[in-house]
């Protein structure tokens, strides 16, 4: 039974899980704001722009791997203040960079401060949450990265405008360094509540894993045996992919591309990011609404993703090639509410995927393909720009990749991974009536004897 206390948790945890990942992303987009400026400022071609916004991805998706370990040994509390505090540190030092190396550093400090904030919102979801629920709570959470990014382009652009590039780093890094100070202070993880045992049993969804420590490294490890692992890592590798064309090139495409001037795109670019808060809403909702309708937990996450990606491509395909700016604008805001569709039903698969323990494990492993495919998009979509002299072949290829993920969650992604198959030295294959080895996508086979 849901008592009022876990109530109560549950939505304060909501409220500073958006407001946290709602300043993650404006933070994330403090770059592509100034793109312009800082290009002439510090004498950086659209090349090395490219990799400048490419540091941070490749830092963030690196980072994942032992952000998503440490949440789930360590509590969501204690990582993600600890990284809101290291991401705000590096902003503040973005704002005292004087050349392209400096400015690269800090980047890199931002990737890695940034890494939990996923990870450790999906084990929240899984700690205060029952599973008829979290696809909703996911969908709110997951809502905070496009409402941070339709936010950070107006807003950044007000405070770029009004005092420079260099304090509006400096501002948002104090405002980060108050945040990490007051998650500390409200949020709390199940081992700092005494919980009745009717309220464990509400949020129990494993009775194997009654008893169990937090995840082990051997554990940890062995989740990348299983398909339905790289399934999830290689179809979020193509949605982060489309998606950072769009977060990182959207304001330079805007005024390349479609000539709009620097005020017009703070505004113009955020409509797109509108679509995808409601994306990321309606993709929760949509794998609740499923599971009450007896599709499986995986499946309900899997048939959105595969559709929304397919949709993606289309869309991007459409905005690419047709002359008007209104309708491009339109089919971008198409492709951004089927992308939040992706990434909410995405980070709704991790609790569901994997033993409950392992949620920000198996996440920051989903977290880390997307995001290397995030880290490729803002240099190969640079590179295309300067060699093409505009965005339409980057686009054709996002397209492209959107198609590639989708096929990958459908081939992939199987049965969930339980605490039977984690818990074995050696994958094992089933077996049917006749004897034949059947292949089971969520657990790997075993070695013939």
């Amino acid at each position: 039974m849901r008592t009022p206390r876990l109530a109560r948790t549950g939505r304060l945890a909501l409220v500073l899980l958006v407001a946290g990942g709602a300043l993650n992303y404006v933070d994330r987009a403090t770059l592509a704001v100034a793109n312009p400026l800082i290009r002439h400022d510090l004498g950086v071609s659209v090349a090395g722009m490219g990799a400048l916004l490419s540091a941070f991805l490749w830092a963030y998706a690196l980072a994942q791997l032992p952000a998503g370990l440490l949440v789930d040994r360590l509590g969501p509390r204690r990582v993600l203040s600890a990284g809101l505090a290291i991401w705000s540190l590096a902003q503040c030092l973005g704002g005292l960079v004087t050349g392209f190396g400096a400015m690269f550093a800090t980047r890199l400090l931002l990737g890695a401060g940034e890494s939990p904030q996923s990870p450790a919102s999906a084990r929240v979801v899984r700690d205060w949450f029952a599973v008829p629920a979290r696809g909703t709570a996911t969908g709110i959470w997951n809502s905070a990265s496009t409402l941070g990014s339709a936010i950070s382009v107006p807003l950044l652009t007000v405070l770029m405008l009004s005092f420079g590039w260099r304090w509006m780093f400096g501002i948002m890094g104090v405002v980060g360094l108050v945040f990490a100070g007051l998650f500390w202070l409200l949020h709390r993880d199940p081992a700092d509540i005494a919980l009745t045992e009717g309220e464990r049993a509400y949020l129990r969804d494993d009775v194997n894993a009654v008893g169990r420590g937090p995840v082990s490294l051997r554990e940890w490890r062995r989740l990348f045996a299983f398909r339905t692992t790289w399934g999830m890592m290689a179809g979020f590798f193509g949605c982060i992919y489309v998606l950072w064309i769009y977060n990182a090139w959207l304001p330079g495409y805007l005024e390349m591309d479609r000539h709009m001037s620097i005020a017009r795109t703070g505004w113009i670019a955020a409509i797109p990011f509108l679509f995808g808060i409601a994306g990321s809403l309606c993709g929760g909702r949509l794998v609740d609404m499923l599971v009450r309708h007896g599709v499986s937990p995986v499946g309900s996450r899997k048939y959105p993703m595969i559709v929304a990606l397919l949709g993606t491509a289309g869309a991007t395909i459409l905005a690419a090639e047709v002359a008007s700016n209104a309708v491009a604008v339109g089919c971008i805001s198409v492709a951004m509410f089927l992308l939040y569709v992706c990434t909410a039903t995405a980070w709704a698969m991790a609790p569901v995927a994997a033993p409950g323990r392992c949620t920000a494990s198996i996440g920051a492993m989903q977290n880390c393909g997307g995001y290397i495919g995030g880290a490729f998009a803002p240099v190969v979509t640079g590179l295309l720009g300067q060699a093409t002299g505009s965005f339409r072949t980057a686009l054709w290829a996002g397209a492209g990749v959107a198609i590639l993920a989708a096929l990958a969650y459908g081939l992939l992604i199987g049965d969930p991974i339980d605490e039977a198959a984690l818990a074995r030295e050696t994958p094992t294959r089933a077996r049917t009536g006749d004897d034949k080895a059947a292949w089971n996508p969520g657990v790997p086979a075993r070695e013939s004897s």
